[in-house]
């Protein structure tokens, strides 16, 4: 019989909802000069969740681990079919699908924070620019996709993923649950996280500071 059990703990959920909030920020503001320290605060920040997903990938909990998620594109295929048929089979982690847009946004990711780390140190040029625009709208497609995918699979399972991968637990099997939330693990990413936003802007306006500073040391003595 199929109880309420926990699936995602709590390092995957925080993990989730910050990369959502970093990359909505970054995108927003990544046309204005006005709001440039926050675009690079949360350009930092994505990378640092993506370093640390990468290792919870190979240490993290049942259903966060790569493994789990690592489907040949046969599978892939059958899942997409059974989809359209109104018929998919029920993955208590990430089916499929669900999974090549996961490996396709932690590479992007990847790609999006080191392109703009290069770019913030004026290395690269201007393919790069280019390229560090480009990324963050393929990033957007494929979030589309996914969140109709999530939509989709959420009526034809009658069951709430968004809310899931909010309170950690879905509908199974008693033994297919995780035994282990790491509440703490959670905390102190969060803190960390809240901590270097706090922290990063202060000391961008102090190194501004500086520089406008010197400028006009620099005036005064001509």
């Amino acid at each position: 019989m199929s109880q309420r059990i926990l699936v995602w703990d709590v390092p995957t959920r925080v993990f989730h909802w910050l990369l959502v909030l970093s990359f909505c920020g970054a995108y927003l503001t990544a046309e204005s000069e006005r709001y440039r320290d926050i675009h690079v605060v949360l350009g930092y920040t994505l990378l640092g969740l993506i370093g640390f997903r990468l290792l919870w990938g190979f240490f993290g909990t049942r259903y966060a681990q790569f493994r789990s998620f690592l489907f040949k594109p046969g599978q892939v295929a059958a899942y997409a079919r059974s989809l359209l048929k109104g018929k998919p089979a029920h993955y208590i982690g990430h089916n499929p699908l669900g999974s090549v847009s996961i490996w396709l946004l932690l590479g992007l990711c990847i790609l999006s924070g080191m392109s703009g780390v290069l770019l913030f140190e004026d290395i690269g040029g201007e393919a790069l620019e280019e390229l560090h625009e480009f990324v963050p709208n393929a990033m957007l497609l494929i979030i589309l996709i996914h969140l109709a995918g999530v939509s989709v699979s959420s009526v034809l399972h009658r069951e709430n993923l968004a809310r899931a991968m909010v309170t950690g637990f879905k509908s199974a099997k008693p033994e297919q649950g995780i035994s282990r939330s790491y509440l703490w693990l959670g905390v102190i990413m969060l803190a960390a996280v809240v901590a270097f936003w706090a922290g990063y802007p202060a000391t961008g306006l102090m190194a501004s500071g500086a520089d406008s500073a010197q400028v006009g040391q620099h005036d005064d003595d001509d």
